[in-house]
């Protein structure tokens, strides 16, 4: 049996059907070389060719020393990841300053494929939102913002409803977003009901991992829809979140290395990394460079090694519970933050 046969048996089964499947080989087979070693992948219905890794503005903007953050992204950018991430909300705007920063010197600006989130729904909040993110990432535009944690079952009504497209939309035809998406890592219901508005979204941002696809699974439930609506997946959490070391490998027994490469053999055009220092930029530009998909037998086995554990969800608590939800987002819904 040839790779791209066994890739598709594995896709059938884990996708739902042999449509889902053909579309997931083709992002595969989109999987490109890059003069600076990393390879690309296109992003959905943007055409756009983004590196398969995304640096993570969380982790970037938990970096102490801002010079040092600086010289990371500065070492990434070098090194052929050109898929920034960033979010209005992330350390009270700090990681976006630092990531502006970097960006502002030497032309980097126009290196990077630059994503931040608006963490509000209504349309002043939104317009609000994005005006503070161009002046603290220095930039005129930006190339994807999307609607952040979508966690609360009504969220996507709100983005409607209160305005918050709108203004996305106007932003976009003024020149300041090139496309919008959506993130989350609550539930597959969330998204599908997103991806079921009236909206062609570019983007879908989702926790792809070893783990869920036992639980709340959003490979099995989301990634065949956006496949079939040509919505560009960013996946993120495939260490099962917390410190770049992430919770799964440091108590669900399987290696980082193996997380990574799982999650990049799935459909996704893209997958946000957490990179702290330059050795976690270098273990991750390593596993990055030369990439091979799994096998169909090493995806399966992964798979059927995590079953009994991955079920009830203690190795995704952005599922599981609030801990990862957002206190500016609990406060838009009147639930508690903190203790």
């Amino acid at each position: 049996m040839t790779d791209s046969a066994s890739r598709r048996e594995f896709f059938q089964s884990v996708l739902g059907s042999a449509m889902a499947a053909s579309l997931a080989e083709q992002v595969l087979a989109q999987t490109a070389p890059s003069a600076a070693g990393i390879p690309t992948r296109v992003l959905g219905r943007t055409g756009e060719r983004v590196s398969i890794l995304c640096l993570g503005g969380w982790h970037i903007g938990a970096v102490k020393d801002k010079a040092e953050a600086v010289r990371i992204m500065h070492a990434a950018i070098d090194a052929g990841i050109t898929f920034f991430d960033n979010s209005w909300d992330y350390h009270d705007g700090r990681a976006e300053e630092v990531m502006g920063e970097a960006l502002a010197s030497g032309g980097r600006r126009n290196k990077v494929f630059l994503m931040t989130k608006n963490c509000e729904r209504d349309y002043a909040g939104s317009q609000r939102c994005l005006e503070q993110s161009l002046r603290r990432l220095r930039t005129d535009r930006l190339d994807l913002w999307q609607f952040h944690e979508m966690v609360y079952d009504n969220d996507p009504d709100w983005v409607i409803e209160k305005g918050g497209l709108r203004a996305a939309l106007e932003a976009r035809q003024a020149g300041k977003v090139r496309y919008i998406g959506f993130t989350g890592h609550k539930d597959p219901r969330i998204h599908l009901k997103m991806l079921g508005k009236d909206h062609p979204w570019d983007t879908a941002q989702m926790p792809i991992n070893v783990m869920d696809a036992h639980y709340r699974s959003f490979q099995k439930e989301v990634v065949p829809v956006c496949l079939q609506k040509n919505v560009g997946v960013i996946g993120m959490k495939s260490l099962g979140g917390g410190s770049p070391r992430g919770r799964i490998p440091t108590a669900g027994g399987v290696a980082a290395e193996e997380c990574i490469r799982y999650a990049l053999s799935l459909p996704v055009s893209t997958l946000v990394v957490g990179i702290e220092s330059m050795e976690d930029l270098r273990q991750d530009l390593a596993i990055a460079r030369g990439f091979q998909a799994l096998t169909d037998a090493q995806k399966a086995q992964l798979v059927t090694r995590v079953r009994d554990q991955a079920g009830d969800g203690r190795h995704e608590m952005f599922k599981s519970t609030q801990n990862f939800d957002g206190p500016h987002h609990r406060r838009q819904h009147e639930f508690a933050v903190g203790g």
